[in-house]
């Protein structure tokens, strides 16, 4: 007989007639397959574990374990789930074959054996196998395109809902408690801005084979899914991890002990996310903020339960981000001013209640206004004005910060060509920007555009934060040179506070340094005269415009002039006022305020 190739079908013979057994062998092994031989039940389940054949040809009657128990074991078995099993038995008897097929029989036959049709049979039952294989890769395919995401291979948003739900409905039936981690990488869009999105993918999954592996430190993971065999039983510890979009990951805890032991791991996920991340040509250090929710106790149901932990999210960034924060009651009270902020302020927006006030801005050395900064104000619908550090902060949070700044930049220009006969010439106009605003890569487009649209006759100077344009080194370098090219002075507002490098101030188009008023407070201590003297020889070294904000004295006046500072800002010349309060303010001579002496 000639040699049989070792990548023939392989054919398990489990029958306790070795006659029978030879005579089988015989005939499949004609029909070019390959063939092993079992005396008994016990038998099968050892070669099956050890060989993995590709069909099963099983007697139904056997002593020790019957062909029925032995194919209801294979079964049990994730390397002999599929393979086809066609069992023999001595007669047609429809309760024996209706007990094999319960046990997972393929098809059955019966004796005596229709020796030229076994083989042909066995055949097309492994080709039906085949056909069968081929549809359930396919299946598993589209499972987990449908099921996982392809970037991380995490279950993804579709996976994490179902996997919530089914563990809140297990939660609700065996009286446990699950904890949900929502985790979001803060500054995320910073990273992708600054190295590409190619390379931020790179980073995604160095997170989320950071996450696997520092979850896997805490308990055993259950990645289920429809299809997927449940690993562990309902009401074990164990945790899910997911990705359900973007920069954001998910980790459900089953069965924790208390809260607490969920805080624990999630600043066990802070602790492993925050090491520094090696790529090619990069060496990161990213950050998590963490919200987490407790079901029963803040939510019964997907819906409200995500909500929550969204909530606790958003208080841990607000509270300084690489941080956890557990849903209370007091998150609650803010989430829902929040929302009621959000709604007021996009209400006005559309209809009344927004309006600009204008803090002046004198020359220390002729008394005159040469500038003045916008500040936005609001009052809600039932006549209360609310505070600029209560309403920007959810404008930025809920993307209203730029229908907000086009709002600002259209009042600016009605106001100043309202009140054009009775403003300076060359009075100039300051806007503040958000850092959510300039960070946006589509900022400078949008900007261009509002511009269009308006016919604005003095200088715009626009004020951002330190920490704004030093959060993408050289991407802000080029939207200051664009901002710069389209007409608008610039200031970086607050100077002092954040973490300005010399040398990216020098590579900065910025026209004007603002002092912070903390540090114009302190002037007349040591600490706070050795800043302010700092910051002048800064700005004059870079040839830069500086101004003080804060100034309450005279005191205050007379040391800035002295070490050169050319213009300040405070309650000293005006608080905030209105347009038309403005205007009758330039027509006034500030020099016996600064303590200049008029002219004789």
């Amino acid at each position: 007989m000639a040699l049989i190739p070792d990548d023939s079908p392989l054919v398990l013979v489990c029958d306790d007639d070795s006659m029978q057994r030879m005579l089988i062998r015989q005939c499949l092994e004609s029909e070019g397959m390959r063939t092993l031989e079992a005396k008994d039940g016990y038998e099968a389940l050892e070669l099956v574990a050890n060989n993995a054949p590709d069909f099963i040809f099983m007697d139904v009657d056997m002593p020790g374990i019957s062909g029925i128990e032995t194919c209801r074991r294979l079964r049990a078995r994730n390397e002999a789930s599929d393979v086809p099993v066609l069992i023999v038995t001595g007669s047609d008897d429809q309760e024996t074959i209706d007990l094999g097929f319960e046990a997972g029989a393929t098809q059955y036959i019966t004796k005596p054996l229709n020796w030229p049709l076994l083989g042909r049979l066995v055949k097309y039952m492994l080709r039906s196998a085949d056909t069968v294989k081929e549809l359930k890769s396919k299946e598993d395919h589209l499972r987990y395109i449908a099921y996982f995401d392809h970037l991380t291979d995490l279950p993804n948003r579709r996976s994490f809902t179902e996997q919530l739900r089914r563990n809140l409905v297990n939660c609700e039936k065996t009286n446990s408690q699950i904890g949900l981690i929502m985790i979001d990488i803060d500054h995320f869009k910073r990273i992708n801005d600054s190295i590409g999105h190619e390379r931020g993918d790179i980073v995604l999954k160095n997170i989320a084979s950071r996450l696997h592996t520092c979850i896997a430190e805490v308990g055993p993971i259950a990645t289920e899914f429809p299809g997927a065999s449940r690993k562990y039983p309902a009401d074990a510890f164990a945790l899910e991890l997911a990705r359900p979009g973007g920069d954001e990951f998910s980790v459900i805890v089953r069965n924790p002990s208390d809260a607490d032991h969920v805080i624990s791991i999630a600043e066990h996920i802070i602790g492993s996310l925050s090491e520094p991340i090696q790529i090619p040509g990069h060496t990161l250090v990213i950050t998590p903020s963490i919200g987490i929710a407790m079901a029963p106790e803040h939510g019964r149901v997907p819906e409200q339960l995500l909500a929550r932990a969204d909530a606790a999210n958003y208080a841990a960034k607000a509270e300084g981000r690489q941080r956890a924060r557990l849903y209370d009651a007091t998150i609650a009270d803010d989430s829902a001013m929040d929302l009621a902020t959000e709604e007021g302020l996009r209400q006005s927006l559309e209809g009344t209640g927004l309006s600009l006030v204008y803090q002046p801005q004198v020359d220390l050395f002729t008394g005159a206004i040469v500038a003045a900064e916008a500040l936005v104000r609001w009052q809600d619908r039932d006549g209360n004005m609310v505070s600029p550090d209560r309403f920007i902060p959810v404008a930025e949070r809920t993307g209203v910060i730029n229908d907000l700044g086009d709002w600002i930049l259209n009042q600016v220009n009605t106001d100043a060509k309202r009140y054009a006969g009775r403003l300076p010439k060359k009075l100039t106009l300051a806007v503040n920007l958000s850092p959510l605003q300039f960070n946006q890569s589509n900022f400078v487009e949008r900007l261009t555009s509002t511009l269009k649209q308006l016919e604005i006759q003095y200088k715009i100077e626009l004020e951002l934060t330190e920490g704004a344009i030093m959060q993408s080194g050289s991407e802000s370098i080029n939207k200051l040179k664009q901002l710069k090219n389209l007409g608008f002075k610039l200031a970086i507002d607050d100077f002092g506070t954040g973490y300005s490098s010399l040398n990216y101030l020098r590579s900065f188009p910025i026209d004007t340094l603002k002092i912070d008023r903390s540090f114009v407070t302190d002037i007349g201590s040591k600490p706070g005269n050795g800043l302010v003297n700092a910051i002048v020889a800064v700005a004059q070294a870079l040839g830069l415009d500086l101004v003080a904000e804060g100034v309450e004295t005279p005191e205050q006046v007379a040391y800035l002039r002295e070490r050169g500072c050319y213009s300040i800002q405070g309650y000293l010349i005006s608080k905030p006022v209105p347009i038309e309060e403005l205007a009758k303010l330039c027509q006034q001579d500030f020099r016996t305020t600064i303590g200049l002496e008029l002219d004789k």
